[in-house]
């Protein structure tokens, strides 16, 4: 213990950033981590290879306690890409050894999980080209789920990476989508993940990067520069230096998301971290004697899906998971979360865990004003997107299960034949998402992570048919779920292969044959090529009527026996009334008379049958448009006679 020297806390003050901090002026490095019950921390840093390969350091030395357990120091000289780590001596009765930066932005990329160290990062170096970036409002926002590893994987590859992402942004911005919700991408210890048990929290996942000695990196910076390029040849374009290490790739995804007008919603855990903890992460960081895991410093002892609940008493905690959320906002100009299962850090936290979520949801709307904030809670309820000023959550966004699940069912029923009950009236209640006062602030999808998992939910096709995923059936039902997640009251949510009529369940294993069929699309399959126009040109026509993005919502019209639903969507005060015709009934219905909220010539400005085979030969429709000129009918002013085709949504507008 009396054999290193002592670090100088010179350049340490109130303000200095925990963790490892680059400073400039003079070059050097502060560090300041929390570990209130050790006896002592050091740094270990200058590692080199030695003659086995193995990695050594060649510099400690101890960092200096401060107040409220707290440790802190300053190295000059150090400089981006330096590696580091602490080494921790815990009470007596606890142990001592290596610990990682709980703070650390980056980590080496090692093939031996406990081998990897933390890595300084520039966060001043990366060349950002969104600036004039401004992320779409949240009632004009649609999301896009992916996950990173899985999405896209290139041939030749193992995994998918961050900058496959941006190879594929192109397509997404010719989609329509204006937002992407990568499931989490921070570092985890296993193999394969859905990212819901990361261990180090302000470390991008280095399974989701390119290594630095990969030659495929030059190819990789190459093609994104031109994309880059292509986009405004006056950018700067990046450096080899700017596409090292997976803190500094993260960012070009973001980056590339924003110069294309897509704004990038990180899935977040602060409801519980890890599983397989491993000795050198934040558990025990500060190496009290294991047994209770109370004493586990971030931890308490009650666990969530095979990890544990964080100790939301602590003030240290909440601020540990605070500055995570500012960090991604700031340094990873990251544009808002969706929150893991706010409900566990509600219901395991009790009154301090519903304080953590006010605080961060207060100080992530101070930081960055125009960040969304999604929290995912079970049962659906109100306070979680109540403002905190009125005792709520703060959140502004809550994904929704009442009309996931209706549409889900809804498919299901009308796969069971053409005198199967069909249950519309559950959809009509749920397209405005009762629960909620506000209408906007319900997520909206039929398909996600969770819900179409392997060994879980099937995918819309596969509901709608299950003995051909492709057939007339199978396609044109998917057609009126999808239609009516993009035309309901609420922030539309599409999964990952949604959009071209992907049939199978989702593993995180990239070597698992239910990989996403990108084949299809660039072999000409007929039936995913006519989905993904039908999916493309139904969020171009959302985008274009602002009615569908206001709050105003009112059934029209629902008939079971019939399998129709009409509603009419428009802003109130303004009006851009828009009505939305759909049907789950297995034959053409003609002259069927709804009631119109205005008399005079409705514009029919979307037809799906017209997208079966494009372009159907044998659709129906309305000839472009049709005159409300009958009397008042399902309590509106006005009637129109109107043809409605099978499995179909149809869209007037004035």
């Amino acid at each position: 213990m009396n054999g290193f020297e002592t670090l100088s806390i010179e350049h340490i003050h109130a303000g200095t950033p925990m963790g490892g901090t680059l400073v400039y002026s003079p070059q050097g490095a502060t560090f300041r981590v929390w570990a209130p019950a050790a006896r002592e921390v050091r740094l270990l840093w200058g590692y080199v290879k030695d003659g086995s390969g193995e990695w050594r350091s060649t510099k400690a030395a101890k960092l200096q306690q401060r107040d409220n357990g707290f440790w802190a120091g300053f190295v000059p000289g150090l400089r981006e890409g330096e590696r580091y780590m602490y080494y921790v001596v815990g009470p007596v009765g606890g142990t001592e050894g290596l610990k990682r930066d709980p703070y650390a932005r980056s980590l080496t990329f090692d093939p031996a999980w406990p081998d990897c160290h933390c890595q300084l990062v520039d966060p001043a170096g990366f060349p950002w080209h969104d600036e004039g970036f401004s992320p779409a409002s949240a009632r004009d926002t649609v999301i896009y789920q992916l996950h990173v590893g899985v999405w896209y994987v290139p041939p030749g590859r193992e995994s998918g990476t961050f900058l496959d992402v941006v190879t594929k942004l192109p397509y997404l911005k010719a989609l329509g989508i204006n937002a992407i919700q990568p499931l989490p991408v921070v570092e985890f210890p296993t193999m394969f993940s859905l990212g819901y048990n990361g261990v180090d929290y302000f470390s991008p996942e280095s399974d989701y990067c390119i290594d630095d000695d990969d030659p495929a990196l030059t190819s990789y910076l190459t093609a994104i520069n031109q994309q880059l390029l292509s986009v405004n040849p006056g950018f700067r374009t990046y450096s080899a230096g700017h596409m090292r290490g997976s803190a500094n790739q993260l960012k070009v995804m973001i980056d590339m998301c924003h110069v294309y007008g897509i704004s990038v919603i990180l899935d977040v855990v602060y409801n519980h971290a890890g599983g397989d903890f491993g000795d050198r992460s934040i558990y025990f960081f500060d190496r009290k004697p294991y047994g209770d895991f109370n004493d586990s410093q971030y931890f308490t002892d009650r666990g969530w899906a095979g990890g544990l609940v964080f100790a939301y008493w602590n003030d240290n905690v909440r601020q540990f998971l605070i500055d995570n959320a500012v960090y991604y906002l700031t340094e990873g100009h990251c544009d808002g979360f969706r929150y893991d299962e706010v409900s566990v850090i509600k219901n395991e936290g009790g009154e301090h865990g519903w304080r953590f979520c006010r605080d961060i949801t207060d100080t992530c709307r101070f930081v960055k004003p125009g960040s969304l904030q999604i929290g995912e809670c079970w049962p659906v309820e109100d306070a979680i997107v109540r403002p905190t000023g009125m005792g709520g959550a703060g959140f502004d966004a809550t994904l929704n299960d009442g009309l996931r699940d209706a549409l889900r069912d809804a498919a299901g029923q009308a796969s069971q034949g053409g005198a199967a009950f069909v249950d519309m009236d559950r959809i009509a209640r749920e397209l405005a998402s009762p629960v909620l006062n506000g209408k906007w602030r319900a997520v909206q999808c039929a398909e996600n992570h969770d819900i179409v998992r392997t060994d879980r939910g099937w995918r819309i096709p596969r509901i709608a048919d299950a003995a051909d995923s492709h057939s007339w059936y199978a396609r044109s039902r998917s057609r009126v779920v999808l239609g009516l997640t993009l035309t309901a009251a609420g922030i539309p949510h599409i999964f990952m292969g949604q959009e071209f009529l992907e049939d199978k369940q989702w593993s995180d294993n990239p070597d698992d044959p239910q990989r996403i069929w990108w084949e299809g699309l660039t072999q000409g399959n007929k039936p995913m090529v006519d989905f993904l126009r039908f999916t493309q040109e139904l969020l171009g026509v959302r985008g274009r009527l602002k009615g569908l993005r206001g709050d105003g919502l009112n059934v029209i019209h629902v008939h079971n026996e019939n399998r129709i639903l009409a509603f009419h969507r428009w802003v109130p005060g303004e009006g851009h009334d828009v009505v939305v015709v759909a049907t789950l009934n297995e034959s053409n219905q003609y002259d069927y008379v709804i009631g119109f909220p205005a008399g005079g010539y409705w514009r029919e400005e979307f037809n799906s049958d017209v997208y079966d085979n494009w372009v159907n030969p044998n659709g129906a429709g309305n000839g472009g448009g049709v005159v409300a000129s009958g009397g008042g009918m399902h309590e509106m002013p006005a009637s129109a006679r109107i043809t409605i085709p099978a499995n179909s949504i149809l869209l007037f507008a004035r």
